[in-house]
């Protein structure tokens, strides 16, 4: 099961780096390859009787890391083809239920988003069909590798059609949100259409088991009931966490680097901390930029750093000791808003970033608190 993911911290093993993507093993990778042995053991031992119980729960294993393999196939088609159309794929992880590649920026167009999408269940189908072929034509002596390569193929085919439902966090939800997007020029509408397919698709996992034992005069069994209530649950969470993305993303256009902006009043680094208070109260700013002698910006005075200053000590402490020094990444033209300047906090997280204008000239101080209320309406 795969999804397309912002960036995230998440730990793992390094397994490597194929075409440039680093490649994780996430720890509950381990729990599932001994469920997968666990239950498959017994099945091998039943289909290569000259095999020992030892010897056929190893053949289970096998499977296990060859499913993986696939699914990591699948995860690669993903991010081979988004880097392809120029977006930054910061990893891939397979853990419990199956794989995610972490692409850091959405798709620009529908069309690319389609692609980036169907490329990882289009792969997973087409290693079913290589698969089918093989058992088909090439291998037919009912040894371990037939065997492997009958549930190969199998787990493939399932992986694909499953991941082909259309229903955010699935491919197939992407896919449809693609299509939405395309016909109503409005990626949020698609998000929203796709997040509540993922939702049916949630309830529908539930519903189908139940409604089957009962129609047919049974019992409703809650082993029955463990693996479609996993499945639904990771379907319920991804679909809501992409309904909570869209909210915020329809905000995203309001954030105006100039209307957010704090006026800002240059002080020299030896001022203190009090006068220059005293100094923007008078003036009306909300900020202070530490300059040299000749004006040039050094550093911009943390809000945290003065708040957390008792006010009697103030008159002793000068500015420039509760300042942070200006990287370059942290001085950002004033004229941005929407999506490029998101981006260009993202790619330089701070607490207050400088805005000049075309000319270098300070225009003020954009603080992130004053963003991140954009979004959360406080």
């Amino acid at each position: 099961m795969s999804e397309q993911s912002p960036r995230r911290e998440s730990s793992g093993i390094r397994m490597g780096k194929p075409f440039g993507i680093p490649v994780y093993v996430s720890w509950t990778w381990f729990i599932v390859a001994a469920f997968i042995t666990y239950v498959f053991g017994p099945q091998m031992a039943q289909r290569l009787p000259e095999l020992d119980a030892t010897a056929a729960y190893a053949v289970a294993f096998a499977f296990a890391v060859l499913l993986y393999v696939s699914v990591l196939l699948h995860e690669l088609a993903h991010s081979v083809l988004a880097k392809w159309y120029g977006l930054p794929v910061r990893r891939i992880t397979l853990y419990l239920l199956g794989g995610v590649s972490e692409i850091e920026k959405e798709p620009p167009t529908p069309g690319k988003e389609f692609m980036v999408a169907a490329a990882g269940p289009f792969l997973s189908l087409g290693l079913a069909a290589l698969g089918l072929a093989a058992d088909v034509y090439l291998i037919d002596d009912g040894g371990i590798v037939e065997v492997l390569l009958w549930q190969l193929w199998v787990s493939n085919l399932i992986v694909g059609v499953f991941n082909l439902l259309p229903g955010l966090p699935l491919d197939g939800g992407r896919m449809l949100r693609a299509g939405v997007w395309k016909l109503t020029s409005n990626p949020g509408s698609g998000t929203i259409v796709a997040a509540w397919g993922g939702r049916a698709l949630a309830v529908l996992l539930v519903a189908f088991p139940i409604v089957t034992a009962l129609s047919g005069g049974g019992d409703v069994a809650f082993e029955n009931l463990l693996w479609p209530l996993v499945l639904a649950s990771f379907i319920w969470l991804g679909a809501t966490q992409s309904l909570r993305v869209a909210k915020i993303r329809a905000r995203i256009p309001r954030v105006n680097a100039r209307a957010l902006a704090r006026r800002a009043i240059p002080v020299p680094a030896e001022t203190p901390l009090s006068e220059a208070l005293r100094q923007a109260t008078e003036r009306g700013a909300g900020a202070l930029v530490v300059v040299d002698h000749d004006g040039k910006p050094l550093a911009i005075v943390n809000e945290a750093a003065v708040q957390a200053t008792p006010e009697h000590r103030r008159p002793w402490v000068n500015v420039a000791s509760l300042a942070k020094s200006l990287e370059p990444d942290m001085v950002l033209a004033a004229d941005l808003e929407g999506e490029p300047l998101i981006d260009a906090m993202r790619d330089a997280p701070g607490s207050e970033y400088l805005l000049v204008e075309g000319g270098g000239e300070i225009y003020g101080v954009l603080a992130t608190a004053d963003v991140n209320r954009v979004f959360t309406g406080v």
